[in-house]
Protein backbone atom coordinates (compact mmCIF):
# COMPACT_ATOMS: atom_id res chain seq x y z
CA UNK A 1 0.00 0.00 0.00
CA UNK A 2 3.03 2.38 0.60
CA UNK A 3 4.68 1.56 -2.49
CA UNK A 4 1.57 2.18 -4.73
CA UNK A 5 -0.23 4.91 -2.33
CA UNK A 6 0.20 7.30 -4.91
CA UNK A 7 -1.15 5.74 -7.74
CA UNK A 8 -3.92 3.83 -5.72
CA UNK A 9 -5.05 7.54 -4.84
CA UNK A 10 -5.23 8.86 -8.88
CA UNK A 11 -7.17 5.64 -9.86
CA UNK A 12 -9.45 6.83 -6.86
CA UNK A 13 -9.43 10.07 -7.63
CA UNK A 14 -10.27 9.58 -10.89
CA UNK A 15 -13.62 7.08 -10.58
CA UNK A 16 -14.59 9.61 -8.21
CA UNK A 17 -14.56 12.24 -10.70
CA UNK A 18 -15.82 9.94 -13.38
CA UNK A 19 -18.66 8.78 -10.82
CA UNK A 20 -19.43 12.92 -10.65
CA UNK A 21 -19.49 13.40 -14.70
CA UNK A 22 -21.47 9.96 -14.80
CA UNK A 23 -24.29 11.56 -12.46
CA UNK A 24 -24.53 14.75 -14.43
CA UNK A 25 -24.81 13.19 -17.40
CA UNK A 26 -23.37 15.98 -20.34
CA UNK A 27 -23.89 13.18 -23.36
CA UNK A 28 -27.44 13.83 -22.69
CA UNK A 29 -28.06 17.30 -21.10
CA UNK A 30 -25.36 19.05 -22.91
CA UNK A 31 -25.66 20.79 -25.93
CA UNK A 32 -21.57 20.39 -26.61
CA UNK A 33 -21.97 16.70 -27.27
CA UNK A 34 -23.46 14.80 -30.42
CA UNK A 35 -27.22 13.18 -29.02
CA UNK A 36 -28.48 9.39 -30.16
CA UNK A 37 -31.88 9.30 -31.64
CA UNK A 38 -33.60 8.21 -28.59
CA UNK A 39 -32.31 11.00 -26.52
CA UNK A 40 -33.21 13.12 -29.30
CA UNK A 41 -36.84 12.05 -28.64
CA UNK A 42 -36.51 12.88 -25.19
CA UNK A 43 -35.32 16.45 -25.80
CA UNK A 44 -38.33 17.13 -28.45
CA UNK A 45 -41.24 16.08 -26.04
CA UNK A 46 -39.50 18.29 -23.41
CA UNK A 47 -37.89 15.35 -21.30
CA UNK A 48 -41.11 13.65 -21.17
CA UNK A 49 -40.70 9.64 -20.43
CA UNK A 50 -43.95 8.28 -20.84
CA UNK A 51 -46.68 8.34 -23.07
CA UNK A 52 -48.28 6.38 -26.21
CA UNK A 53 -44.79 5.27 -28.60
CA UNK A 54 -44.09 4.35 -32.17
CA UNK A 55 -40.83 2.78 -31.87
CA UNK A 56 -38.47 1.18 -34.64
CA UNK A 57 -34.92 2.38 -36.30
CA UNK A 58 -34.90 4.85 -39.12
CA UNK A 59 -37.90 3.97 -41.57
CA UNK A 60 -40.10 4.32 -38.69
CA UNK A 61 -38.56 8.08 -38.51
CA UNK A 62 -38.41 8.47 -42.48
CA UNK A 63 -42.22 7.39 -42.61
CA UNK A 64 -44.01 8.51 -39.45
CA UNK A 65 -45.11 12.10 -39.25
CA UNK A 66 -46.03 12.92 -35.39
CA UNK A 67 -47.20 15.90 -36.12
CA UNK A 68 -49.28 15.39 -38.77
CA UNK A 69 -51.17 12.31 -37.03
CA UNK A 70 -54.62 12.59 -35.69
CA UNK A 71 -54.05 9.93 -33.10
CA UNK A 72 -50.55 11.21 -32.53
CA UNK A 73 -47.84 8.70 -31.31
CA UNK A 74 -44.32 9.63 -29.74
CA UNK A 75 -42.21 8.82 -32.84
CA UNK A 76 -39.67 6.87 -31.20
CA UNK A 77 -37.87 5.87 -34.51
CA UNK A 78 -33.90 5.28 -33.93
CA UNK A 79 -30.86 4.99 -36.79
CA UNK A 80 -29.64 1.41 -35.97
CA UNK A 81 -32.78 0.65 -33.50
CA UNK A 82 -33.49 -2.93 -32.74
CA UNK A 83 -36.41 -4.97 -30.35
CA UNK A 84 -32.88 -5.59 -28.20
CA UNK A 85 -32.78 -1.82 -27.85
CA UNK A 86 -36.44 -1.69 -27.04
CA UNK A 87 -36.17 -4.47 -24.84
CA UNK A 88 -33.74 -2.42 -22.52
CA UNK A 89 -35.80 0.59 -22.94
CA UNK A 90 -38.57 -1.28 -20.87
CA UNK A 91 -36.54 -3.04 -18.62
CA UNK A 92 -34.40 -0.29 -17.54
CA UNK A 93 -37.17 1.78 -17.09
CA UNK A 94 -35.92 4.50 -19.43
CA UNK A 95 -39.31 5.42 -20.98
CA UNK A 96 -43.00 4.49 -20.30
CA UNK A 97 -44.94 3.56 -22.78
CA UNK A 98 -48.30 4.41 -21.89
CA UNK A 99 -51.97 3.79 -23.92
CA UNK A 100 -50.18 2.42 -26.93
CA UNK A 101 -46.83 0.76 -28.01
CA UNK A 102 -46.45 0.49 -31.65
CA UNK A 103 -43.85 -1.32 -33.28
CA UNK A 104 -42.52 -0.93 -37.00
CA UNK A 105 -39.96 -4.06 -37.99
CA UNK A 106 -38.41 -2.97 -41.72
CA UNK A 107 -35.93 -5.42 -43.32
CA UNK A 108 -33.33 -4.21 -40.73
CA UNK A 109 -35.15 -4.14 -37.50
CA UNK A 110 -34.47 -7.65 -36.62
CA UNK A 111 -30.55 -7.93 -37.53
CA UNK A 112 -29.18 -9.22 -34.42
CA UNK A 113 -25.43 -8.31 -36.42
CA UNK A 114 -26.69 -5.06 -37.38
CA UNK A 115 -24.31 -2.33 -36.04
CA UNK A 116 -25.30 0.01 -33.10
CA UNK A 117 -25.37 3.37 -32.11
CA UNK A 118 -22.56 3.41 -28.84
CA UNK A 119 -24.01 6.80 -27.87
CA UNK A 120 -27.11 4.73 -26.91
CA UNK A 121 -27.38 5.06 -23.13
CA UNK A 122 -27.90 1.00 -22.76
CA UNK A 123 -24.55 0.63 -24.57
CA UNK A 124 -22.05 1.02 -21.92
CA UNK A 125 -21.34 -1.87 -19.86
CA UNK A 126 -21.97 -1.36 -16.21
CA UNK A 127 -17.62 -1.48 -15.43
CA UNK A 128 -16.67 0.33 -18.15
CA UNK A 129 -16.11 4.32 -16.89
CA UNK A 130 -18.23 7.08 -18.31
CA UNK A 131 -15.02 9.21 -19.68
CA UNK A 132 -13.93 6.28 -20.94
CA UNK A 133 -16.92 4.92 -23.13
CA UNK A 134 -17.46 8.46 -24.50
CA UNK A 135 -13.98 9.22 -24.90
CA UNK A 136 -14.29 10.12 -28.38
CA UNK A 137 -17.10 12.67 -28.08
CA UNK A 138 -15.06 14.22 -24.97
CA UNK A 139 -12.06 14.78 -27.14
CA UNK A 140 -14.42 16.27 -29.83
CA UNK A 141 -15.61 18.75 -27.75
CA UNK A 142 -12.66 19.34 -25.47
CA UNK A 143 -10.74 20.12 -29.09
CA UNK A 144 -13.39 22.52 -29.36
CA UNK A 145 -12.99 24.06 -26.08
CA UNK A 146 -9.60 24.38 -26.28
CA UNK A 147 -9.83 26.16 -30.05
CA UNK A 148 -12.06 28.36 -28.78
CA UNK A 149 -10.29 29.25 -25.36
CA UNK A 150 -7.41 29.92 -27.53
CA UNK A 151 -9.01 31.85 -30.32
CA UNK A 152 -10.49 33.94 -27.44
CA UNK A 153 -7.35 34.78 -25.88
CA UNK A 154 -5.55 35.84 -28.87
CA UNK A 155 -7.73 38.72 -28.77
CA UNK A 156 -6.85 39.84 -25.13
CA UNK A 157 -10.03 38.04 -24.28
CA UNK A 158 -11.09 34.86 -21.68
CA UNK A 159 -13.74 32.55 -23.06
CA UNK A 160 -14.51 28.70 -21.70
CA UNK A 161 -18.29 28.97 -22.32
CA UNK A 162 -18.65 29.24 -26.21
CA UNK A 163 -19.45 26.28 -28.53
CA UNK A 164 -21.58 25.40 -31.41
CA UNK A 165 -24.75 23.63 -30.19
CA UNK A 166 -24.34 20.34 -31.67
CA UNK A 167 -27.14 19.12 -34.29
CA UNK A 168 -30.23 17.81 -32.33
CA UNK A 169 -32.51 16.85 -35.23
CA UNK A 170 -33.56 13.41 -36.56
CA UNK A 171 -32.59 12.63 -40.27
CA UNK A 172 -35.39 12.88 -42.71
CA UNK A 173 -35.40 11.98 -45.78
CA UNK A 174 -36.78 14.21 -48.92
CA UNK A 175 -36.67 13.53 -52.88
CA UNK A 176 -35.93 10.38 -54.26
CA UNK A 177 -31.91 9.23 -54.61
CA UNK A 178 -31.07 8.29 -58.44
CA UNK A 179 -30.52 5.13 -59.65
CA UNK A 180 -26.96 4.84 -59.11
CA UNK A 181 -27.34 5.40 -55.45
CA UNK A 182 -29.82 2.95 -55.27
CA UNK A 183 -28.12 0.21 -56.69
CA UNK A 184 -24.59 1.16 -54.24
CA UNK A 185 -27.25 0.59 -51.48
CA UNK A 186 -28.38 -2.37 -52.07
CA UNK A 187 -25.42 -3.85 -53.09
CA UNK A 188 -24.07 -2.80 -49.45
CA UNK A 189 -26.97 -4.46 -47.75
CA UNK A 190 -26.79 -7.41 -49.93
CA UNK A 191 -22.81 -7.80 -49.37
CA UNK A 192 -23.41 -7.27 -45.29
CA UNK A 193 -27.23 -8.74 -44.54
CA UNK A 194 -28.53 -10.53 -47.34
CA UNK A 195 -27.15 -13.92 -46.89
CA UNK A 196 -28.06 -13.81 -43.30
CA UNK A 197 -31.18 -16.36 -42.19
CA UNK A 198 -33.67 -17.13 -39.45
CA UNK A 199 -30.54 -18.07 -36.84
CA UNK A 200 -28.76 -14.28 -37.01
CA UNK A 201 -32.30 -13.08 -35.26
CA UNK A 202 -32.02 -15.16 -32.36
CA UNK A 203 -31.75 -12.59 -30.02
CA UNK A 204 -34.42 -10.02 -31.58
CA UNK A 205 -36.36 -12.46 -31.95
CA UNK A 206 -35.93 -13.44 -28.27
CA UNK A 207 -36.41 -9.82 -27.55
CA UNK A 208 -40.09 -9.78 -28.92
CA UNK A 209 -40.72 -12.40 -27.06
CA UNK A 210 -39.69 -10.61 -24.06
CA UNK A 211 -41.82 -6.82 -25.09
CA UNK A 212 -44.89 -9.10 -25.76
CA UNK A 213 -44.82 -10.64 -21.83
CA UNK A 214 -44.00 -7.36 -20.99
CA UNK A 215 -46.83 -5.33 -23.03
CA UNK A 216 -49.60 -8.39 -21.55
CA UNK A 217 -48.16 -7.94 -18.13
CA UNK A 218 -48.34 -4.53 -17.92
CA UNK A 219 -51.80 -4.28 -19.73
CA UNK A 220 -50.71 -2.15 -22.90
CA UNK A 221 -52.48 -2.55 -26.36
CA UNK A 222 -49.06 -3.47 -28.34
CA UNK A 223 -49.33 -3.35 -32.60
CA UNK A 224 -46.78 -4.49 -35.41
CA UNK A 225 -46.82 -2.75 -38.38
CA UNK A 226 -44.67 -4.43 -41.18
CA UNK A 227 -42.53 -0.83 -42.79
CA UNK A 228 -42.86 -0.60 -46.25
CA UNK A 229 -40.02 -1.84 -48.74
CA UNK A 230 -39.36 -0.24 -52.24
CA UNK A 231 -40.83 -2.73 -54.62
CA UNK A 232 -38.95 -1.79 -57.67
CA UNK A 233 -37.96 -4.88 -59.43
CA UNK A 234 -34.12 -3.60 -60.02
CA UNK A 235 -33.51 -4.02 -56.48
CA UNK A 236 -34.70 -7.53 -55.06
CA UNK A 237 -35.86 -8.07 -51.37
CA UNK A 238 -33.28 -10.25 -48.88
CA UNK A 239 -34.21 -13.67 -49.03
CA UNK A 240 -34.80 -13.58 -45.34
CA UNK A 241 -37.53 -11.10 -45.35
CA UNK A 242 -40.43 -13.55 -46.35
CA UNK A 243 -39.12 -16.09 -43.49
CA UNK A 244 -38.99 -13.47 -41.01
CA UNK A 245 -42.82 -12.31 -41.65
CA UNK A 246 -43.78 -16.07 -41.36
CA UNK A 247 -41.59 -16.49 -38.21
CA UNK A 248 -42.91 -13.22 -36.73
CA UNK A 249 -46.68 -13.37 -37.66
CA UNK A 250 -47.13 -16.58 -36.30
CA UNK A 251 -46.26 -15.74 -33.34
CA UNK A 252 -48.06 -12.48 -32.77
CA UNK A 253 -51.22 -14.52 -34.18
CA UNK A 254 -50.50 -17.18 -31.04
CA UNK A 255 -50.49 -14.13 -28.89
CA UNK A 256 -53.11 -12.24 -30.36
CA UNK A 257 -51.33 -9.14 -31.59
CA UNK A 258 -52.43 -6.76 -34.10
CA UNK A 259 -51.04 -6.43 -37.05
CA UNK A 260 -50.64 -3.77 -40.42
CA UNK A 261 -49.31 -4.78 -42.92
CA UNK A 262 -47.52 -1.88 -45.08
CA UNK A 263 -44.60 -3.51 -46.64
CA UNK A 264 -45.82 -3.86 -50.09
CA UNK A 265 -48.04 -0.95 -50.34
CA UNK A 266 -45.97 1.96 -51.75
CA UNK A 267 -44.71 2.62 -54.93
CA UNK A 268 -41.04 3.10 -55.86
CA UNK A 269 -41.23 7.00 -56.04
CA UNK A 270 -42.54 7.27 -52.38
CA UNK A 271 -39.60 6.42 -51.38
CA UNK A 272 -36.56 8.56 -50.79
CA UNK A 273 -34.25 4.90 -51.09
CA UNK A 274 -34.72 1.38 -50.69
CA UNK A 275 -35.91 1.16 -47.32
CA UNK A 276 -36.84 5.15 -46.56
CA UNK A 277 -40.19 6.67 -47.57
CA UNK A 278 -39.74 10.17 -48.79
CA UNK A 279 -41.33 13.39 -47.08
CA UNK A 280 -43.35 14.69 -49.85
CA UNK A 281 -45.73 12.03 -50.74
CA UNK A 282 -44.42 8.40 -48.90
CA UNK A 283 -44.32 9.51 -45.55
CA UNK A 284 -48.05 11.73 -45.57
CA UNK A 285 -49.81 8.92 -46.79
CA UNK A 286 -48.06 6.22 -44.08
CA UNK A 287 -48.99 8.39 -41.16
CA UNK A 288 -52.51 8.20 -42.68
CA UNK A 289 -52.92 4.56 -43.24
CA UNK A 290 -51.51 4.29 -39.12
CA UNK A 291 -54.33 6.94 -38.19
CA UNK A 292 -56.87 4.87 -40.08
CA UNK A 293 -55.89 1.60 -38.96
CA UNK A 294 -55.38 3.10 -34.47
CA UNK A 295 -58.87 4.82 -35.78
CA UNK A 296 -61.02 1.26 -36.49
CA UNK A 297 -59.17 -0.06 -32.82
CA UNK A 298 -61.72 3.03 -31.40
CA UNK A 299 -64.49 1.81 -33.53
CA UNK A 300 -64.82 -1.60 -32.24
Amino acid sequence: MRKNGFVLMLVILFLLIDALVAWRDPMTGSRRFEKDDFTKTLFHHDWDRSGPVFFGNSAVTGAYMEQKAQLPLVEMGMSYGKITDLREILRRGLYEPQGQLVIGIDVHTMLDAMQTDPRFPWTRPWYSPYLFHYRDYFQDAGKEWLNNAFAAAKQGKLDFSTFEPRWIDKELYFGREPADQLRKDWQRYNDNYNWMTLADMTDNLDALDWVIDFAQKEGLPLKVIWMPLNPDSAYPEPPYWKPLKERVNDTLKARDVPVLDLSGAFKPDEFHDLVHLNQETGAPKFTAEVDRWLRSFEKR
